[in-house]
This record gives structure tokens, C-alpha cells and sequence, in this order.
């Protein structure tokens, strides 16, 4: 049932990330634009071609309830998550308006929403269930069918490769993700819920305590294990998460590069490298979130956030502000530099 573990991932092309590099060497030899330099050398070397002129950005919001979403763990009552997804839908919530500022195509997924959206046409349909179990009672979710949201979210990210998109960003929606996600930080990381749950949404002080009551349950009575990144996805994780792991090892499979937004993207990523620790090498991360797990997880995945403006939203939108930056960096050595280096 289990075919996760044959994904092969490309190493990043040494040849392309020494001749970018030394094209930079020659325009800019004091390194004046530090970090904007290696995202070009890095995304170069991942495509394995000299850097392309234009990015074609694909941003999965993959969408999924969460059942412990009932205890009040969000600002939010688990019925936003379907408000939102209609705002997505109209193109008028802020994640919207940002993607578009970065030209980058939203690809709406349920993966686990706890309503029938098959009547949106708007709306990839890759439902697995209708939203996780209630972890603090049992595993959220059977490794079966974590490992089906996996695929789904393998299958939409490879449908958007074949149509020239060279360049994923995650984004996520699902009320109570923070919750799963510092459940799945502190599994993995070997933390107390004290160090990985963060306020979310923006809760207060009481909702705080829930919160991190619902996560200390859920670790007490699913006991994941650390070293095994699909049993703590499917024991704490949520749908949202398990396609965004999806995505970002298809993308990796196929020398696509995934833009890793905010901390639950980041809760996503952290699984991928522990099903494949090779797809680190394809991940950029987007922003540092306000979130107390985010830095923690950033750590184990050797990731250094381009952008640092005090973001906590997710939603794809420190991924839109993190692309217009890339793409600037990409303008600069194709259009300042001297002529870019032939494929290799």
C-alpha cells in the first residue's frame, strides 16, 4: 500500500550551481546582493537549466477540517473553513490579492472538508474523508488514508508540472491547523506543547490553555513516533497537511521547487523530509511566521526564511511576497548581469 518510500529524488545539478554562481562572481563581486544571489544559484540548480526568465507558480491551497476544531482551539467556529473557501473562490480574501501580485495560479483542493463541494467546479475534488477524527480520542486519521491525501495532493501538484508550472507554493485552510501542526512539531521535534503552541488565529489566554491541553492529549494517547513521519501525519496531522506533503515530494521528483509558506506548510514539509529527506534540497521557505514552532521546525529542515514581517496568516501569502522577491532576483541576473549560462 505503501510506495512513498520509492520516490526518487534528483540531486541538485552541481554544474549549473557553479556557473550561475560564477556569472554572479562576475557582475557583482563584492556580493552585494547576498541572499537574492543563492535563491537564483539554488533555484537554478534544482531546474537544472540556467535560470529561467519567468516564473509559472503554482499555488495548492490544499483544505481540510480538523476534528478538534470543536474545543474551541481557534479565534474561529470549524464553519469558516467553508466561508473561506468561498472567499477563494470569488477572489476576494487577502490571500487572493496577494497571489495575484505574485502572478501565481490558485488551485482550490479539498482534501478533507467536512461538506460536499462537488458542486463547485471551482474546487479540485480529492476528498479523502470529511475532516480528520478528534485526536485527543484516537488517531486522526488511518494511514491509509493518509497516505491517499498524500497521493492526492502528488497527483494535482504533477497535473500543474505538465502544464509548464515551474514553481509550487503551498497554502493551506482548515480551522484548527495550528493545533495539528504544533501537535506534529512537538512529535517530531521531541517538544512540549509549551514551546510549540502558538495563538493562531489570535486566541486568548483560556483558549491557550485548551489548546495546549488538546495537544498534550492527543500526544498522550497517540504516542506517534518520532521517527516515523507517516505515523505522526496520520495520528495528529490533518488533510491540509498530507497534501501539501504530497505536493512538495512530486515536486521535488520532478525538479520542481515547492515555496514553503508559514508554519503549517512548514508542519508539512517537516513530514515530506521524514518520508524523503531528499526534497529539503527543493524547498524555499517563504517567511518566518510569529508562530513559536516555526523557527524550531526551520532548523531541522536547514531553511532560511527570505522574508521576516511578522506574518502569522499562512494562506499562501508570505509564499506570494516571497515569489515577487525571487522573481526580482531572477530579472536582475537575466537582465543586469552578462549573458546567462547555456542549459547544461
Amino acid at each position: 500500500m505503501n510506495d512513498l518510500n520509492n520516490i526518487k529524488i534528483p540531486l541538485p545539478n552541481k554544474k549549473i550551481s557553479e556557473l550561475v554562481t560564477q556569472r554572479w562572481q562576475e557582475f557583482d563581486v563584492s556580493h552585494g546582493l547576498g541572499d537574492l544571489e543563492k535563491m537564483v544559484v539554488k533555484y537554478a540548480a534544482l531546474t537544472g537549466k540556467a535560470p529561467v526568465k519567468k516564473l509559472k507558480t503554482a499555488m495548492l491551497l490544499m483544505c481540510g477540517d480538523h476534528g478538534i476544531a470543536k474545543y474551541g482551539v481557534s479565534a474561529f467556529p470549524p464553519e469558516v473553513t467553508i466561508q473561506m473557501i468561498h472567499g477563494y473562490i470569488r477572489g476576494s480574501a487577502g490571500a487572493n490579492v496577494m497571489a495575484r501580485h505574485a502572478k501565481a495560479d490558485i488551485f482550490i483542493t479539498d482534501v478533507g472538508v467536512n461538506a460536499d463541494l462537488t458542486a463547485w467546479p471551482q474546487v479540485i475534488n480529492c476528498k479523502v474523508a470529511r475532516g480528520t477524527e478528534d485526536f485527543t480520542k484516537g488517531a486522526a486519521m488511518t494511514k491509509q488514508q493518509a497516505i491517499a491525501a498524500i497521493k492526492a495532493g502528488m497527483e494535482v501538484a504533477n497535473e500543474c508540472i505538465d502544464q509548464g508550472y515551474n514553481l509550487l507554493a503551498t497554502a493551506e485552510m482548515g480551522i484548527g491547523n495550528t493545533t495539528s501542526t504544533a501537535a506534529i512539531a512537538s512529535a517530531i521535534l521531541g517538544l512540549p506543547p509549551e514551546l510549540t503552541v502558538g495563538r493562531g488565529s489570535g486566541i486568548n489566554d483560556e483558549r491557550m490553555i485548551i489548546k495546549r491541553n488538546v495537544v498534550t492529549d492527543g500526544l498522550k494517547i497517540n504516542v506517534p513516533n518520532p521517527d516515523d513521519a507517516l505515523d505522526v501525519l496520520s495520528k495528529v496531522g490533518g488533510y491540509d497537511h498530507a497534501g501539501l506533503v504530497g505536493m512538495i515530494l512530486a515536486g521535488a521528483q520532478r525538479g520542481v521547487p515547492s515555496m514553503v509558506d508559514g508554519v503549517n506548510a512548514t508542519a508539512a514539509a517537516l513530514i515530506a523530509y521524514g518520508i524523503n529527506p531528499a526534497c529539503a534540497a527543493y524547498m524555499f521557505c517563504s517567511h518566518l511566521s510569529e508562530e513559536i514552532s516555526h523557527g524550531k521546525m526551520l532548523e531541522m529542515l536547514k531553511l532560511h526564511p527570505i522574508v521576516d514581517a511578522g506574518m502569522r496568516l499562512g494562506e499562501g501569502t508570505g509564499a506570494s511576497l516571497a515569489i515577487v522577491i525571487l522573481q526580482m532576483a531572477l530579472d536582475v541576473y537575466n537582465q543586469a548581469a552578462l549573458t546567462g549560462v547555456e542549459n547544461a
